[in-house]
């Protein structure tokens, strides 16, 4: 075909077109019955949802897929930039693909996500490792077939970042990794530009999906015999801004739960200056929304809030804490925490502290400032000492522990709905999890995985409970 016509193409016919010839190509390079890729996925949810895409074209090109880069013909790095300690284990796992390019130089190795978008990140890739054939961005994916494609024909390395044409790719082929518990995006990108934060220069602006789309696709897993359905987003709060829809994240999650069906939804990540009343109201009055709120708050401290560039202080939090456990009582309360931002003083750290002890938190998802460059952030005085850092990180997970083992024992001898997830290969036990986003261990068959069942609460450790089905 000429390349005229190919680029006349819309992107889901150019998806078909360089498919069927990866597929051609892959016919002959494969090494064994029929060609396999390995996919890592780093980092949030978001990214997951990415790989299952990437999953399904390659499923459409005729891929197996193994948890094995030793047996794959195609391996993708897919990489979260949130977190030096991520960027720094991904360096070190590219390294070590060098072995496997010697030894089976067939393999074309891939790398793609937030890292990809970093210029620096992405000369560093092509200058330290020329055994990776392809990089790109998050605001490729769409493109993802033709570039596979390119890198399989030339034999030349194709690296494409910095592509954000600010839109939205519909009818993208979706291969999810589980069978029951899956993932929705909303929407893409972040408007919030908190100064710690590179998500909104590595995934854009925000950008909402219609809701009609939505819709069909919650349809689509929920008479699929989905049982658990987060749907994602950076700021769900603010999903439907500039859609040109009468919509709202209230209004969305509310009509989703009318969908008849057995299932819990779920939603990440919320943040708290857009949190809305609303939302709590249409939390307490739903069918099918679970009874879990994941609001990160960062720091308890004004001060720092504000540096961080936040929107909302100590006070704002609160309110909404309150409004929703006098509306939810039994509602189940996450966060995240970020422990020694720059020029933070151990009086703003009490602060958190403080506010940890008066929310009192299921669990927290807590880390130590790590500084990501071309953030705000990242040129602040710093001159707390690691070590120091450390010691408050400590103490933080001293409190919360505490607090989480006594939230524990007090479901003791409660009835909870529980959805069973996994066998715990190590000690034998169902590991299922409550509305709340509480795991609870339970003994049991493997053939209730994938099942709601009742489980009377028998025991509580300090972050988990043990419980005994009953029904």
């Amino acid at each position: 075909m000429k390349d005229a016509n190919v680029r006349e193409m819309n992107y889901l016919e150019k998806q078909d077109y360089y498919l069927k010839l990866i597929a051609e190509i892959m016919a002959v390079r494969k090494r064994g019955d029929k060609p396999v890729a390995f996919i890592h996925t780093y980092g949030c949810q978001q990214n997951v949802a990415d790989s299952e895409k990437i999953k399904g074209m390659l499923h459409q090109a005729g891929f197996d897929f193994s948890d094995r880069p030793d047996d794959a013909d195609f391996i993708l790095f897919n990489t979260c930039a949130v977190r030096e300690h991520a960027e720094d284990r991904v360096f070190g796992n590219v390294g070590a693909l060098k072995n496997i390019k010697r030894k089976h130089p067939s393999t074309l190795i891939a790398l793609c996500g937030c890292m990809m978008e970093q210029k620096h990140i992405a000369e560093r890739m092509y200058n330290s490792f020329p055994f990776v054939s392809l990089v790109f961005g998050t605001h490729s994916l769409q493109n993802f077939p033709e570039l596979y494609y390119r890198a399989l024909f030339t034999g030349k390395r194709v690296y494409e970042r910095d592509n954000d044409d600010k839109l939205i790719y519909e009818g993208i082929p979706t291969k999810r990794d589980g069978t029951f518990k899956g993932w929705l995006s909303i929407m893409y990108g972040c408007d919030n530009f908190c100064t710690y934060c590179i998500v909104p220069y590595v995934r854009g602006r925000e950008r909402s999906r219609k809701s009609a789309d939505i819709y069909k696709e919650a349809r689509e897993m929920i008479n699929s015999g989905y049982k658990d359905i987060t749907l994602l987003g950076q700021n769900v709060n603010s999903y439907g801004k500039g859609l040109g829809e009468d919509i709202s994240f209230a209004k969305l999650i509310g009509e989703i739960d009318k969908i008849p069906g057995d299932y819990w939804l779920r939603f990440m990540t919320s943040h708290p200056k857009d949190c809305s009343r609303e939302l709590i109201d249409t939390m307490a009055n739903s069918q099918h929304i679970s009874k879990h709120l994941h609001l990160p708050f960062q720091s308890g401290s004004d001060r720092i809030l504000k540096k961080m560039n936040r929107h909302y202080d100590r006070k704002k939090y609160i309110e909404i804490i309150n409004y929703a456990k006098e509306k939810i009582p039994d509602i189940s309360i996450t966060s995240d925490i970020i422990v020694g931002f720059p020029g933070e003083t151990y009086e703003d750290f009490k602060e958190t502290l403080s506010l940890i002890r008066e929310v009192k938190f299921t669990s927290l998802f807590t880390f130590i400032y790590s500084p990501r460059l071309g953030t705000p952030a990242a040129k602040m005085d710093d001159p707390i000492s690691a070590e120091e850092k450390s010691k408050w990180f400590q103490e933080l997970l001293t409190v919360q522990e505490e607090i989480a083992a006594e939230r524990c024992s007090s479901m003791v001898g409660k009835k909870e709905k529980i959805l069973v997830e996994s066998l715990n290969q190590k000690n034998g036990k169902l590991q299922c999890r409550n509305s709340g986003n509480i795991i609870v261990e339970c003994d049991g068959d493997e053939s209730l995985i994938g099942t709601f069942q009742t489980a009377e609460i028998t025991q509580a450790r300090n972050w988990i409970l043990r419980g005994k089905i009953i029904n």
